[in-house]
C-alpha cells in the first residue's frame, strides 16, 4: 500500500469517529484498543495495521474501503503502435477497457487495389481526423472527409482504406473482439485494408 494512502487512514478514522458521535474513550471501550493508541493513529503518529484498522472499522460500522482510500491507478495509456499491412494502429485505450480506441492511419492508396470486404461480430465507430477515407459497407461505397463519422454493425461486409490523394487518419472505437480482428496480420489482405 502506498505511503500517501496510509497517511489518509488516520484523518478518515477521526472523521468517522466524530460522525458517529464517539469519544476516544468510547471507541476504546468498543474495541479494546487504548484511547492513546487510537489518538496516535488518528494523528498519524502510529502506523496503521490490520490488527488496529479491522476492529476500529467494525466498531464504527464501516467497510475497510471507508478507511483505506482506493489506490487510483495512473490513467495514462502506454503507447503501443502496430503496423499491419502498411496500416498503422496506435492504441488509445488500455487493454482492460471494454471498448477499444485506436488512431488508425491508412497509407496513400496504391492503384488497382480491389475492395475485399470482411465481417466479424461487433460494432465500430469511426471519425475521420484528416485525409479522405473510403468505406465500402454492404452496397455503399462512401468517401468520407475530415470531420465526418460513421457507425456500423461489423457483421455487415466492410472494407476501409485511404481514398487519396494522401493518407487518411481515423479515430476508431470498436469492441475487444473487433480489436483482435483488426490487429491480426493477414498476409493475403490487400494493401490499405485494416487486416480484417
Amino acid at each position: 500500500m502506498a505511503d500517501h494512502t496510509l497517511d489518509q487512514i488516520g484523518p478518515r478514522l477521526k472523521s468517522w469517529r466524530q460522525k458517529r458521535g464517539l469519544t476516544l474513550d468510547e471507541l476504546s471501550a468498543l474495541t479494546a484498543i487504548s484511547s492513546s493508541t487510537i489518538s496516535r493513529l488518528e494523528a498519524g503518529k502510529r502506523a496503521p495495521n490490520l490488527e488496529l484498522v479491522v476492529p476500529l472499522a467494525r466498531a464504527l460500522r464501516l467497510e475497510l474501503d471507508d478507511l483505506v482510500p482506493p489506490v487510483v491507478p495512473d490513467p495514462r495509456v502506454p503507447r503501443v503502435t502496430k503496423r499491419i499491412d502498411q496500416v498503422v494502429f496506435e492504441q488509445l485505450s488500455p487493454e482492460s477497457s471494454p471498448s477499444q480506441a485506436a488512431r488508425v492511419t491508412f497509407p496513400t492508396p496504391e492503384p488497382g487495389v480491389v475492395p475485399d470486404p470482411r465481417v466479424h461480430d461487433g460494432y465500430e465507430w469511426l471519425y475521420v481526423l484528416s485525409g479522405r477515407l473510403r468505406l465500402v459497407l454492404g452496397d455503399h461505397d462512401i468517401v468520407m472527409g475530415a470531420g465526418e463519422a460513421a457507425e456500423f454493425d461489423t457483421r455487415t461486409p466492410h472494407w476501409l482504406r485511404s481514398a487519396g490523394p494522401g493518407p487518411a487518419e481515423v479515430l476508431a472505437i470498436f469492441s475487444k473482439q473487433g480489436k483482435r480482428i483488426h490487429l491480426r496480420a493477414k498476409t493475403t489482405a490487400p494493401t490499405g485494408t485494416m487486416g480484417e
